[in-house]
């Protein structure tokens, strides 16, 4: 270990799967790390949904960075957020103003929700990013149907009973599906007033298809599938307004009381920091070797970054990718460290795409294999599970399946009543009106 090394002082933004991948594959190098993350757990963004409807709890899916990092002395973890880069004095700002230096810079800070310029959408369709999106969509899932349970007023009982989900990606679709199974299946005799299987489950993409990433046949499978499981899937169609009374797409007014947005995602504000070149997305356009252009110690990855594959084509935002990008950046440190400061392109290998539409309804695209129906299923449901944090979450992740693939039922049906400051306006409507 040289003593370059042991000064060198790289700072990773984010504790995502491009940051921690970044940093294990620091491993042994000699530098010195700091993590800043917003919270203070890293998220198994892929299975957020499934904590949103009631499948999985929140500590299935969710890691302390800390914890993840105690063996490695070299790691500090910071809670804070990055408010500002001076590229020229080579330090980030946090929000309470202080100042950290760094030698390497990673920007793996992730995307946000994006609303096409109606930001004021957010409070009545919420996106599905972080563990608190989760728990505040599962929550306003089951309060609808113990709202529509004492609900006299047939209208509204019905709007209570309808649930619309904007965009039909991969997120999209997978709400959609289990939104339903939850209806249909695990909540269809909890009730006396109202029957769940009656509830109304809409799917609108504004394109001419669901799920674009993938071939169209498969497409076209997971449109029969989600239909065979009692959603309504309308197409072609975009949503030019939502409100806490519902939604109005294609020039009808639906009256829904929750929506959920899929539609779009927007990359954090790392560009703004830099003014780096950025796309309409807000992503950093990057090298080929990552880094930021004009600045060679930083680098910009995952949903941070405008990275474009081989062919051409646009790397996906998907934890592989970014994963990929994250071991690619390790290794260009440790090659200047070495003394190799010539750039390294990145070369990114697409694994394939997956998504889960229901109970033994999938698709998988590898390429060269297309699947669909059960075996496609299983695959992804193995997958997820082999990509999860440590033994005890596999576990318990592998039987929360087969406990609701068993029996139909979820183990997180659980309301939270708190108060707080980040508390809907839609919900609080919501009550003003039940008073009234």
């Amino acid at each position: 270990m040289n003593e370059t090394s042991q000064n060198h002082h790289v700072v990773v933004v984010g504790a995502g799967f491009g940051g921690l991948e970044t940093i294990r594959n620091l491993k042994g190098a000699g530098t010195r790390i700091t993590v800043i993350d917003r919270r203070n757990h890293h998220l198994f963004q892929p299975l957020l949904y499934q904590v949103a409807t009631a499948s999985l709890a929140t500590s299935e899916i969710a890691w302390p960075i800390r914890h993840l990092f105690a063996n490695r002395p070299e790691v500090t973890t910071l809670l804070g957020e990055v408010v500002h880069v001076d590229p020229s004095r080579r330090v980030l700002r946090l929000e309470n103003g202080s100042e950290i230096a760094y030698d390497t810079l990673v920007l793996a800070t992730g995307a946000r929700h994006a609303y096409f310029g109606h930001d004021e959408w957010e409070d009545a369709a919420p996106g599905l990013k972080s563990l608190e999106d989760a728990t505040r969509l599962r929550r306003r899932i089951l309060m609808a149907f113990e709202r529509a349970e004492r609900e006299t007023d047939p209208q509204r009982r019905q709007a209570l009973l309808t649930f619309v989900i904007v965009g039909g990606g991969p997120t999209g679709v997978e709400m959609a599906g289990t939104i339903a199974e939850l209806a249909h299946v695990t909540l269809k005799r909890d009730y006396r007033n109202i029957d769940p299987t009656k509830a109304r489950i809409l799917l609108i993409e504004a394109g001419p298809r669901l799920l674009p990433a993938f071939p169209e046949d498969l497409s076209a499978y997971a449109e029969k599938a989600l239909r065979s499981l009692g959603v309504e899937v309308v197409l072609g169609e975009a949503v030019s307004a939502c409100d806490a009374d519902g939604v109005i797409y294609g020039g009808k007014r639906l009256a829904a009381a929750t929506l959920v947005w899929a539609a779009g995602v927007a990359a954090s504000r790392a560009a703004e920091w830099l003014d780096a070149p950025a796309d309409r997305a807000g992503r950093i356009l990057v090298e080929q070797d990552l880094t930021v252009p004009g600045h060679p110690e930083i680098f910009a990855i995952g949903d941070t970054a405008f990275v474009k594959a081989p062919d051409g084509s646009l790397v996906p935002g998907i934890a592989p990718a970014a994963k990929q990008q994250g071991r690619h950046i390790a290794g260009t440190i440790k090659a200047r460290l070495a003394g190799k400061p010539e750039a390294r392109p990145f070369r990114y290998k697409h694994a394939g795409n997956l998504a889960t539409i229901g109970k033994k309804l999938a698709v998988i695209d590898f390429g060269w294999l297309k699947l669909r129906g059960a075996l496609a299923w299983w695959i992804w449901g193995i997958a997820h599970i082999f990509f999860l944090i440590g033994v005890r979450n596999r576990l318990s992740v592998a039987l929360s399946w087969l406990w609701i693939h068993t029996t139909g039922q979820r183990s997180a049906l659980l309301i939270t009543q708190g108060r707080s400051h980040q508390e809907s306006r839609a919900e609080r409507a919501t009550r003003t009106d039940e008073r009234m």
